[in-house]
């Protein structure tokens, strides 16, 4: 296998993956295919929606075509060019408890019709089953996954290593290891459609996130049964590289229309908001005149072309180094979505890991949620790995950030300045000026142009969890530092007195100097003044 990374943002990857037939790039969706019953002939998914890749079910195809493909071959039988994936079964006995196969049938089945991707028949774990069922699962899976390389006879395959344990997080992560050392070119999350079913996409989250760390870097991740476009970001910005939906198909036989960010009614619609091809030539009223067939054909298609768009957004986002704020638009979508995106402050720091520490833009902080963004997490931990304040540095002098950027050379920091002149050369030299600011925490003036301290916006007024964290950093700067005394400018009408409280918490308790100032509006002499007679007490200047 053949597997290149192009580009990356947060755990996203736009990736070269090479198969048999084709090489595909990814962020990849699978749309899933029955040939019994397809709204969308298989050879015009290529042609017309673009699609590179699609899934089908090596068990529902040999219990009722039987010999068919094996005659014909896979790509023959289903009309199709592209790369074409295969499941092995093990949804049905999610659904139904078991199958009429076995292992090595479905294996040998999969390399007769000549699957370009292919999947063991794992056990999947399921939502309502206990932690010893789960065990279960996981264990039969990982027996299976070794018991398959004695079975499998081609080489130009590539095979795919489920990961089981549901919700139970310590069974994924166990799963995810294990399955990690046996030499498959891709893994999936298993069991992943009865969490999505019962909307609990924060689980999914942690599942995801956990599976990841489990397995290596280079080897690509699906994600079984992803569903609805709005959730296709989050799963690119965890790290599924791979995914798989028959939600188009099946959305449209229940008359279901679906955007990016949710699904309507068709007989609840006065107006197609899409200009996809279809959606242009109709409105809800002409659509309603024809056969039950066509307009499921009409939905089919349109949720196709809805999928395949917001794909290519988040392609985009990628490149733009932007998939953060893609990710945070699509999840505030619903309440569900939004509580997976909040989960990811757990798992921050491996998201920060593996996230570029510099893009080709700035970012745009909206609230909260944004705590976890790489960014943000980076900076703070090189905040404290590699940064010393200036060693004849006596006074922490705390100024509050301004709305233009880079602090330094904004029209309040000219206040600043004269003060200092104000306080003499060799006094100024002793009080180290920084800036609190949101997202970051406390910022040094010499670091003020150093990505993405300056290349940011932020949403004002700040949330008060937002102000907590700049109050927690600054107070963390400050235990670091070997100040002897602490000088800050509030803003209260910008933070009222959470960061000026914690300040002077940690100061008593560190038996620091501290005095603080209210702000004026027009940044009078008599401020600066007062100042300078603060800074010059707390140097011990008469």
């Amino acid at each position: 296998m053949s597997f290149e990374i192009k580009e990356k943002d947060l755990l996203g990857r736009i990736g070269k993956l090479k198969t048999k037939t084709t090489t595909v790039e990814t962020p990849l969706l699978f749309p899933v295919i029955n040939p019994s019953s397809q709204p969308i002939p298989s050879s015009r998914l290529k042609e017309t929606f673009g699609c590179q890749a699609l899934i089908t079910n090596s068990y529902i195809i040999k219990k009722r075509f039987k010999q068919i493909p094996l005659e014909q071959g896979l790509h023959k039988f289903l009309n199709y060019n592209g790369t074409i994936m295969t499941d092995s079964g093990a949804y049905q006995i999610l659904v139904y408890g078991e199958v009429e196969v076995t292992q090595k049938e479905i294996v040998a089945y999969q390399e007769g019709i000549g699957s370009d991707i292919a999947t063991i028949l794992d056990i999947p774990t399921g939502w309502k089953v206990t932690k010893d069922e789960a065990e279960v699962t996981v264990a039969e899976t990982l027996k299976r996954a070794k018991a398959f390389f004695d079975l499998k006879t081609r080489d130009d395959i590539l095979w795919v290593g489920p990961i089981q344990g549901g919700r139970h997080l310590n069974l994924v992560e166990q799963s995810a290891i294990e399955m990690s050392k046996l030499p498959f070119q891709i893994h999936a999350l298993g069991s992943p459609t009865e969490v999505m079913e019962n909307y609990r996409y924060d689980v999914l989250a942690d599942m995801i996130l956990t599976a990841k760390k489990g397995i290596p870097t280079e080897r690509p991740l699906h994600l079984f049964g992803a569903g609805h476009p709005s959730m296709f970001a989050l799963a690119v910005s965890l790290g599924c590289d791979l995914f798989d939906s028959a939600a188009y198909a099946l959305y449209a036989r229940e008359g279901r229309y679906m955007t990016e960010n949710g699904t309507w009614r068709l007989d609840q619609m006065d107006y197609f908001p899409c200009s996809c091809p279809q959606c242009v030539s109709e409105t809800p009223q002409s659509l309603h005149q024809k056969p039950v067939k066509d307009r499921e054909i009409f939905l089919a298609e349109h949720n196709l072309y809805v999928c395949i768009a917001e794909l290519r957004r988040i392609k985009q986002a990628i490149r733009d180094g932007r998939l953060w704020e893609h990710t945070e638009m699509r999840l505030h979508a619903h309440p569900a979505l939004l509580s997976a995106l909040k989960r990811v402050r757990s798992h921050e720091d491996f998201l920060e890991k593996f996230s570029p520490t510099a893009k080709p833009s700035g970012f745009f902080y909206f609230n909260a949620v944004g705590l976890a963004r790489p960014e943000i997490v980076h900076y703070r931990k090189r905040l404290i790995e590699r940064y010393m304040p200036p060693t004849e540095a006596k006074i922490l002098f705390l100024v509050p950030q301004t709305r233009n950027k880079p602090f330094h050379k904004a029209p309040e920091m000219k206040k600043i300045r004269q003060l200092m002149r104000m306080l003499g050369e060799d006094l100024a030299t002793q009080v180290h000026v920084c800036v609190y600011a949101a997202p970051f925490g406390v910022i040094p003036l010499e670091l003020d142009e150093v990505y993405p301290l300056s290349q940011h916006e932020v949403v004002l007024p700040l949330d008060l969890e937002t102000i907590s964290y700049v109050a927690e950093q600054t107070v963390a700067f400050i235990k670091r530092g070997a100040y002897q005394g602490i000088v800050l400018l509030n803003d209260r009408k910008f933070w009222g007195t959470t960061v000026r409280d914690a300040v002077w918490d940690v100061c008593q308790s560190q038996m620091l100097t501290f005095d603080f100032v209210e702000a004026n509006t027009d940044g009078t002499r008599e401020m600066l003044l007062h100042i300078v007679r603060i800074l010059r007490q707390q140097l011990d200047v008469k």
